[in-house]
């Protein structure tokens, strides 16, 4: 493209071809040099054309910033668009202070009073970064708008995921309060059931003693003994402790201290009962026998414990709760109750000797019936004689 071609606003038409502007002249070469159009060199002819402006003479302020941040998105390295060029970008930044300069050399003051004026109106242009990426959001350096972006993106998935755990709150209260209607449902039921027969049973109770059938009842006219094992209870409390077991309620602690005491019960019978077979200086084979029956009781113990350490979590008093069980302890009590159990074997051993000897005694005692049959045939053979 040859640097002699001149642009005349009202006499020339041009055209783009690719990156390239081309004038194409109507006038003769005479008239184009009594033109009084200023002069202009290729580099500023370059950078109108960097800016894709369509006329160097035409171009207001405005159009020139719009080119320029329109350029500006394209070839920016910080962009993140597939056409960022530093090159091209240095080259639009050039163009574009080159091309402000010229203009603010041509400019007439009443084109400058009214560029002012549009921009008061239009507002001053905002950077160029503004619209290059994190969806115009932040401010500052690249850098500072990123991690503001990264913030944002932060508590809107946190927003997402409030209302999504919100929303599956909502759906299941709603599908419990189906079930406990249903529940209220089914119960109001079993309460008309219960009701009609507690009627039927009390008319029943009625007719049976207007016909005169507890009549001849061995308790008759006499006090109910209902708490003959306890005469201090309370008969409230009775009455709703019997209610709550007879409906089969217990509280979890009492039905595991339940079975805390029956598992130490069979595990101290089986310690009690192993050391009672073995003698108490026991033999190398028995010994071997007793650290087995140890070895088991201890898996035991272990077990025991964990349901010790369940129960204390539960119990509802701090002095109700209990100690862990030791092997060593178990075993010194099987022991001591072995001993104690041949004290006791070898004192009842001792009261049966003893008993039986005074069973033999009294035995001796007793005096010997005399043989009247043999004396009586003995006198009558005296008297033929």
């Amino acid at each position: 493209m040859s640097c002699t071609f001149h642009l005349l606003a009202s006499h020339s038409d041009f055209f783009y071809h690719g990156r390239f502007l081309l004038v194409l002249s109507r006038q003769p070469l005479w008239l184009r040099a009594l033109s009084s159009s200023p002069q202009i060199s290729c580099s500023l002819r370059e950078s109108y054309r960097l800016l894709q402006l369509p006329d160097e003479g035409h171009s207001s302020a405005m159009q020139v910033k719009e080119a320029y941040l329109r350029l500006a998105k394209l070839y920016h390295p910080d962009s993140g668009a597939p056409t960022a060029n530093a090159v091209l970008f240095a080259q639009v930044e050039e163009a574009y202070r080159a091309v402000l300069a010229h203009q603010s050399k041509t400019r007439r003051p009443d084109e400058g009073k009214e560029v002012e004026d549009e921009d008061k109106i239009r507002g001053a242009a905002l950077q160029h970064r503004h619209y290059l990426s994190y969806e115009g959001m932040g401010s500052g350096t690249p850098s500072q708008r990123k991690r503001q972006y990264q913030q944002i993106r932060v508590d809107r998935a946190s927003e997402q995921v409030l209302n999504y755990w919100q929303r599956e709150h909502e759906r299941a209260a709603a599908a419990e309060g189906a079930l406990v209607e249903r529940d209220v449902r089914q119960r109001s039921q079993k309460i008309k059931i219960t009701q009609a027969v507690e009627r039927l049973v009390e008319d029943l109770i009625q007719e049976s003693m207007a016909r005169g059938d507890f009549r001849n009842l061995s308790g008759a006219g006499k006090p109910l003994n209902k708490f003959e094992h306890n005469p201090y209870a309370d008969p409230m409390t009775h009455n709703l402790n019997r209610i709550l077991i007879d409906n089969g309620y217990q509280p979890p602690w009492v039905i595991t201290q339940r079975d805390i005491r029956e598992t130490t019960a069979q595990i101290r019978s089986r310690l009690l009962e192993g050391r009672t077979r073995f003698g108490d200086p026991m033999t190398p084979k028995e010994q071997s026998q007793w650290e087995q029956l140890c070895a088991s009781v201890e898996e035991d113990l272990v077990k025991l414990n964990k349901m010790v350490d369940n129960y204390n979590l539960i119990v509802p008093m701090l002095n109700m709760q209990m100690v862990h069980f030791s092997l060593s302890r178990e075993t010194d009590r099987a022991a001591k109750g072995a001993r104690q159990h041949r004290l006791d074997q070898q004192a009842e051993r001792e009261k049966d000797r003893q008993r039986r000897k005074e069973e033999k005694k009294r035995a001796n005692a007793v005096p010997k019936p005399k043989n009247t049959k043999r004396g009586m045939m003995s006198w009558i053979q005296n008297w033929l004689r």
